[in-house]
């Protein structure tokens, strides 16, 4: 490379910086497998430019965007840039010479982290609650949540100004303590993306935690499946399993009749008192609009624990099963590890 090249090349550097400067973070685009980001296309910039500035073969871009790299670029021209191995991380690993610029996604309304996790690579929900310091019952819609990481060479690409220290992920335990400012990337102000983000991302105001509410103990009336035994003793709304050991069936009696449909859903549970499971694994739930006697997985992302129960009937309309998904014997709540009277979980079936 002459003197000359190079020259040209810190100076594109550096308007690039000050251009990104100006710009609000990378918002993504798309759903799982399909992750993008969209770049808009300016004076002097070709395939090669733009794969640089996100770490990105041409190759890879030109049949993305259903084109060639024979075809040069218009200015104003959108590109969908993909977000792959090569150049995204759900877990904070990159090359020496690269470093890592926050990826956001923005929370829809009556969204939550479930859905936000299958929709993004299924990125661990244990990380976007320590990425965005925030949990579940805290999120809003028009949120900005990090979902994941871009990874950018040194050197080559102006997206450098918006790096961050490697982030905290699942697999590293973390203190219960408020996250030092400049570990914790933080989602910041959206404009729409034509280039590269900024370089101060806005720390949003932390929402107070939400307190579980008690559930009270009133009577569930319900009938249960004839053509299963029903679990013995009164079925009530206590949370607490007063059971001397803890159940542990490996997820239960009814794991082996579990059918995935592909339907799921995610949201807060409680559970019923009942004698049935404690010793034999057969967990059962009361759950609205799911199907009499179809086997349910449920997942506590909390325990890293998962459970299989049969739908006995729909919850009953009372004032404590409001803002209920369902709820599940105590023996089932027991092996999943659940402590509080009402806690988020997903569902298959």
């Amino acid at each position: 490379m002459t003197s000359i090249s190079r020259f040209l090349l810190i100076c594109g550097l550096l308007i690039g910086v000050q251009f990104v400067s100006a710009q609000s973070p990378l918002i993504v685009q798309g759903a799982t497998p399909q992750l993008f980001l969209k770049h808009t296309v300016v004076a002097k910039e070709n395939w090669y430019s733009v794969g640089r500035i996100y770490n990105q073969s041409p190759k890879e871009i030109a049949p993305f965007n259903g084109t060639t790299l024979e075809k040069p670029l218009a200015i104003g021209q959108v590109l969908k840039i993909p977000l792959t191995d090569m150049n995204y991380s759900l877990d904070g690993s990159k090359a020496s010479d690269e470093v890592l610029v926050p990826v956001h996604y923005v929370v829809a309304d009556k969204e939550w982290m479930y859905r936000i996790s299958i929709g993004h690579n299924k990125v661990p929900i244990a990380n976007l609650e320590k990425w965005n310091n925030v949990t579940n019952d805290q999120l809003r819609a028009g949120m900005k949540l990090i979902v994941g990481y871009l990874k950018v060479k040194t050197g080559q690409s102006p997206l450098v100004a918006m790096a961050t220290n490697k982030p905290v992920t699942s697999a590293e335990p973390v203190a219960k303590v408020d996250p030092p400012a400049q570990t914790t990337p933080q989602p910041g102000k959206e404009v729409v993306v034509t280039n590269p983000p900024a370089t101060k991302p806005i720390e949003p105001a932390q929402p107070a935690p939400v307190k579980p509410e008690p559930v009270k103990t009133e009577p569930v009336k319900t009938e249960p499946v004839k053509e299963d035994p029903k679990p013995s003793g009164p079925v009530t709304t206590e949370p607490v399993v007063n059971n001397t050991t803890p159940a542990n069936f490996k997820g239960g009696y009814f794991k082996g009749n579990f059918n995935n449909t592909g339907k799921g859903t995610a949201g807060n549970a409680a559970v019923f008192r009942s004698n049935s499971g404690w010793k034999d694994g057969k967990y059962y739930a009361l759950m609205n609009n799911v199907p009499v006697g179809t086997i349910v997985k449920v997942s506590f992302s909390s325990t890293q624990k998962t459970i299989y129960a049969k739908v006995l009937g729909q919850m009953p309309e009372m004032k404590e099963n409001a803002g209920l998904n369902l709820r599940i014997s105590d023996a089932a709540a027991s092996e999943l590890g659940v402590t509080n009277g009402k806690f988020y979980v997903s569902c298959e079936w």
